[in-house]
Parts: structure tokens; C-alpha cells; sequence
């Protein structure tokens, strides 16, 4: 094993230990253990000179900004000039030798590394301007942040996000119709957030595919050297094959077998010349260089009749077009239905029910329409919701328009409300899934979510229903009567404003010790000075609470609740102001988290990293060399022990 794959074999391992010892009180390793190896990866990254973003030997602090700053490329960034034929990849590669590697489906960000250390990094953008993302870089899962080399080494990669990593987000997301549409969205999402605390959530992984500079070193005209150097400094690049007018038909075929398989979103290949000067001396294209070119996938493709367009409502009020059409074979599988996604591409594509279509599986997977062959254009956009018909409007973004139901009431708003409102992170009700949440919305039992506590009126009726009877009932009364007494945070998540995840409610309702008038009532200046609550977030909770009816609501709700609340005496917050990190095990507190709760009920905050805003760090082992000693030790942060912390901060006789 190579020293940079052990060195991502030994993170993975101490990520994995510190995990369970410090967020689910196991202990899967020995501290020995733990040391031993910690140890061993520590050593490997003072030889290689390369230090991975992921390790616990460093720590990088989380930061949010108001905004993503603009910047200009030093050379535009092309496109690729495109081909379905393979012939085609033959004949322009020639007599030469060539790299050919995926093209991956991402966001593509040019990353900058000064004197060893990642200085900057910048998406693509148009090409020519492109925005700073260099705080959510630094929690990338494997790019390096320190490197052996230097000089002043500029790359391009592709930042992306695993189908398995993608499964795994929208399977914690409850409301089907806020979750992520694919990987791509997803990463472009994650990559540009204003808060780098998400996108360390998200498992953004960065393939370099290309060198632009690198001063001082001489990959010997080879790009497939500049590949290997670059793994020599604990990048991952993508996966390529050396190949040559005797191999490319082949070569293709190989990453055609795995495309289905394959675990990184990826929309074709990528052939460049191996020779850098002969490529360079080929020059560009208005619009392309001319020392590359990118292979699609050639779709398999089949023709169907559309028999009907479905649209489906969802908890913001967009109207989704989804076609169904007679069911086709494509890539192994039957298939007869495929988002149209919006108004913009229903009109594009001219589509009337009976209309002759072809369809294919864009890279493989998602069923798509490729072309209308009889474009009749006849298919009316409905004026009512198909739900409620309550009246539809059309919305332009940008260049995109979509439907909207404009019913404040519509009841697919209501359903995906009140299942987000009972789910487990907010009331956490039992006994009321989404199909029973429907038929209850259909009976007219709820309107706001204060019904829900009084569906006792409706007891006869609910027995008699088919899945209920008396034991059921009875259990629901319970999980309503046992949901009434909750805290403030789980309320306000459970109301679905828009970016309020209960993170950030709690967030919130500490800052204003769950005075929820002081919330309803500040402006969006005063929240985003909240730490973690930028503009966006402000803008959207500011906004929610200008609306009379979700204040009369929230009112009424209120009145059926019993919110746990925890009398804050101001001349208690003795720690206001101050910021500690507690690592370690502990002697007199059950655990870390209990700690953390005391030092918030005395106005002190509690953070994962230790930074120069730290008023000291928690740990009972000076001696030890965990990241958080050394940052401390650095930074000159006072690190004390659990007892020398009771009696200078909590005046405790120990």
C-alpha cells in the first residue's frame, strides 16, 4: 500500500473512533490504540509533506459569509468540443497517445496552493468569472491541505457527491418533495453554501483532471505524469486509461460497462493528448481547445406514445409535469414515466397527449424525453391545482418558468405541512403517517396544526375507519396528549420555514431564550448578526412572521402546548461571552453533552474547534497530542482540566 492510500486508511479509522467516542459515548478503539495510529499518520504526513482535509491532525474551523466573492479566471475555462462516436475519438486521436479518463458529473473548481497550503478556490462559473469557495474547500473529505510541493501549483478538478452519499441525505430529509432531484444539484448546492458548517455535512469529494501550473516542475511533456505527480501529493484524480488508436474502441467500451455502476454522477469521457506541447501547439477555438475533446454516451434511445401528463403538487405550492407514456425497454429496465421538470421544457418540447415521443435514460439512469416527433403542442397548462383547484399561476426565474398553485390552503401544501409538523424531529407524533394525515386533511378534521389536538371531536368517525379502530384511537390520543409538553425549537422547526432546519432553530431560540415574541418581531439586521444565522436564513424567518395568519396560528397553537422552559436568571450567565471546547473523557459530568447544556445555561457556548475566539480548552490529558492540544498549544489557548474548570469558571468546590 502506497504511503498516501495508508494515510487515508488511517483517517477513515480515527474519523471513525472519534466519532463514536465523542457523538455516541462508544469506544470502538483503545486509547492506545488510537495513539498508535494517530502516531503513525502524523509521521507519514511529516515525510510526504502532505496533510488531507479529513485528518485529525489538524482542524479546521467553520466560517460563514454574508456572500460568495466574485473573481476573474487568469485563462477562461472552454468547454469541450463533443462527440457520440466513437470512430470519432479514433480519428481525432490519430498517431498520438492519449489519457482517457471520466467526465464527471460536479461543479468544476480551480484550486490554487501557495508555499504547500491551499490558498485559494474558485468554482468555474461562466468561465471567465467565477466564485471563492475557498472556506467550504477546506472541509472537502479528501483534498489535501498541506502538500509537499512549494512552487505555486494551480489544478482543475471536479468537486461531486457520491449516489451512495446522495441516498443517504435524502433518506434524513421526510418531506419527499424537498428532497435533492440528483447528485449534481445537490454538490452545486453544497459547494456554494454561505456556511462551510454544511458543506463539511455534505461529503464533497474533489478529481483533479487537470494541471494548468505547477512552477518549476518538469512532468517530461507527459500529462500522464502531471497525473501521477499530483497523486504523489494526495490528490485524487479521476480514474483514466492510457490509450492509443489500437486501444481508445476498446478502452471505451470498459468504462461503458462500468457506467451503470460506477459510484461518482458521470455524463461521458474525456480524451486529451498525452504530448502537453503537441496539445498546447494546436491552440483553440473561440469556444474550445483543441487539445481535448469529450465523449457522450451514445443515449439508447426508443419511441413511445404519450398518454398523459400527471401533475403533481407539492409543500411550496410548484406544480411538477410528469409524463407517462406506453412502457419502453431502456438499458435493462421498463420504463414509462419521466419528469418534464417545468412549464419552460413542456413548451419547449411542444408535447399533446397521443404525440409520438422518443425517450432515453440520461447517463443511464434518469428516464428522460429526448425529442416530440409530432410536436402538436396541444397540451393544455392547467389554470386549477389539481388538488385543490384552487387557481394556478406561472412563475418566471431567471430564464425558467413553473406553475404554481396559488391556494394558501391547498391541501398538498397541508399534507407535506402537517407531515413535516409530526415527523420526529419537530412533534413527533405517533400514529399519523402520511396517508392518514390525508385522509383526515380530505374529512376536513384539520386546518391549522392546532387541530390536530383536538381530533377527539372526531372519535366516532376515526374508529369507524378503515385501518383505525378503538386501540388505535387511543394510542393516537396518547401521542397527542404526550406531544403537548415539547420545546420551543422543535415548534418552530416543525412550522416549515423555509432554510430553518432545527439546528438552526435552536440556534435561534437560544439566542433569544426562547422568547418567541422578541423572534416574531426582529428584523432581518438583527438576526443575521446571530453566529450561524446568515442573510438568507434571517431573510426567510423574518419573512414568515410578516404574515398575520402565520402569527394568529402560531398563537392558537400555543394555547394547546406546554413548552418546556428553563427560567434564565441573568445574573446566572456568569460564563456570557465565553467560548469552550471539551474533548476527552470526563470524571464529573455524564458525559460531554451534559457539560455542554450546563456551560449554555450559564450563557457560555460550546464549539467543536479550538480557534483564537476559544476561552480555553476542557481536557483532563494536557500531556496528549490530539489535534486540539496541539491548535490550543498554538494559539495559545489556556487548555484546563474538568476540575481546574469547575472551580475558575463554575467557583465549584472540587
Amino acid at each position: 500500500m502506497d504511503k498516501t492510500a495508508r494515510m487515508k486508511e488511517l483517517i477513515a479509522a480515527l474519523n471513525e473512533a472519534s466519532r463514536a467516542y465523542y457523538a455516541q459515548d462508544r469506544e470502538i478503539m483503545s486509547n492506545y490504540e488510537y495513539d498508535k495510529l494517530y502516531d503513525e499518520l502524523t509521521a507519514l504526513e511529516e515525510e510526504t509533506g502532505t496533510v488531507m482535509a479529513g485528518s485529525p491532525t489538524v482542524t479546521v474551523g467553520f466560517e460563514a459569509v454574508d456572500e460568495l466573492p466574485k473573481e476573474r479566471h487568469e485563462s477562461p475555462m472552454l468547454s469541450l468540443g463533443k462527440t457520440k462516436s466513437r470512430e470519432d475519438l479514433q480519428d481525432w486521436l490519430g498517431e498520438q497517445k492519449g489519457l482517457l479518463s471520466w467526465k464527471l458529473d460536479g461543479l468544476t473548481i480551480v484550486l490554487t496552493y501557495r508555499d504547500g497550503q491551499l490558498y485559494k478556490a474558485v468554482t468555474r462559473g461562466n468561465g471567465e468569472i467565477g466564485e471563492v469557495i475557498t472556506p467550504n474547500a477546506r472541509v472537502f473529505v479528501n483534498l489535501p491541505l498541506t502538500i509537499s510541493f512549494k512552487g505555486e501549483l494551480v489544478i482543475r478538478g471536479e468537486a461531486v457527491i457520491t449516489y451512495e452519499d446522495f441516498r443517504k441525505i435524502n433518506e434524513l430529509i421526510e418531506d419527499a418533495d424537498a428532497r435533492y432531484k440528483n447528485p449534481r444539484n445537490l454538490c452545486s448546492g453544497s459547494v456554494r453554501q454561505l456556511n462551510n458548517e454544511i458543506t463539511a455535512q455534505r461529503n464533497v469529494r474533489f478529481f483533479a483532471f487537470a494541471l494548468v501550473k505547477a512552477d518549476g516542475a518538469d512532468f517530461k511533456n507527459s500529462r500522464k505524469e502531471q497525473f501521477c505527480f499530483l497523486q504523489e501529493q494526495g490528490f485524487e484524480v479521476v480514474e483514466y486509461k492510457e490509450v492509443d488508436g489500437e486501444t481508445i474502441l476498446s478502452a471505451v467500451e470498459e468504462f461503458e460497462d462500468k457506467v451503470a455502476g460506477y459510484p461518482v454522477p458521470s455524463d461521458g469521457l474525456v480524451l486529451i493528448y498525452d504530448d502537453i506541447a503537441y496539445g498546447l501547439s494546436l491552440g483553440r477555438t473561440a469556444k474550445f481547445p483543441r487539445d481535448s475533446i469529450a465523449f457522450k454516451w451514445a443515449d439508447e434511445t426508443a419511441e413511445t406514445t404519450l398518454k398523459e401528463i400527471e401533475w403533481s403538487a407539492s409543500r411550496t405550492g410548484l406544480i411538477n409535469p410528469v409524463a407517462i407514456f406506453d412502457p419502453v425497454e431502456l438499458e435493462g429496465t421498463t420504463v414509462s414515466r419521466a419528469s418534464v421538470h417545468n412549464i419552460s421544457i413542456v413548451r419547449s418540447l411542444k408535447l399533446g397527449i397521443g404525440d409520438r415521443i422518443t425517450v432515453y435514460k440520461a447517463n443511464m439512469i434518469i428516464p428522460q424525453i429526448a425529442e416530440n416527433l409530432t410536436g402538436s403542442d396541444t397540451l393544455p397548462i392547467p389554470d386549477t391545482c389539481p388538488v385543490c383547484g384552487g387557481a394556478t399561476r406561472i412563475e418566471q426565474v431567471n430564464d425558467v418558468q413553473s406553475l404554481y398553485c396559488t391556494n394558501p390552503d391547498c391541501d398538498a401544501k397541508k399534507l407535506k405541512a402537517f407531515t413535516l409538523f409530526v415527523s420526529r424531529d419537530a412533534l413527533n407524533i405517533d400514529g399519523l403517517s402520511e396517508a392518514t394525515l390525508e385522509k383526515f386533511l380530505g374529512r376536513g378534521y384539520l386546518h391549522t396544526f392546532a387541530d390536530l389536538f383536538h381530533l377527539q371531536n372526531y372519535e366516532e368517525d376515526i374508529i369507524e375507519m378503515e385501518g383505525f379502530g378503538e386501540k388505535s384511537f387511543r394510542n393516537l390520543m396518547d401521542s397527542l396528549e404526550k406531544a403537548r409538553k415539547t420545546t420551543l425549537p422543535r415548534v418552530i422547526y416543525g412550522l416549515g420555514i423555509a432554510n430553518i432546519g432545527l439546528a438552526n432553530a435552536k440556534m435561534l431560540c437560544r439566542e433569544y431564550h426562547d422568547n418567541l415574541e422578541r423572534m416574531m418581531q426582529a428584523d432581518v439586521e438583527e438576526l443575521s448578526l446571530i453566529d450561524g444565522i446568515g442573510g438568507v436564513i434571517a431573510g426567510t424567518f423574518h419573512d414568515y412572521w410578516q404574515s398575520e395568519k402565520n402569527r394568529e396560528n402560531m398563537h392558537k397553537l400555543l394555547k394547546e402546548l406546554e413548552i418546556e422552559q428553563i427560567e434564565v436568571d441573568e445574573a446566572s450567565l456568569t460564563l456570557q461571552g465565553k467560548v469552550f471546547v471539551v474533548t476527552g473523557s470526563l470524571e464529573h459530568f455524564e458525559g460531554r453533552s451534559a457539560l455542554k447544556e450546563l456551560i449554555e445555561s450559564k450563557g457560555g457556548k460550546v464549539t467543536g474547534s479550538v480557534t483564537g475566539k476559544t476561552t480555553c480548552l476542557i481536557n483532563n490529558d494536557y500531556a496528549s497530542n490530539s489535534s486540539k492540544n496541539k491548535k490550543a498549544k498554538e494559539l495559545e489557548v489556556p487548555i484546563v482540566t474538568e476540575e481546574d474548570f469547575m472551580r475558575q469558571y463554575l467557583d465549584m468546590e472540587v
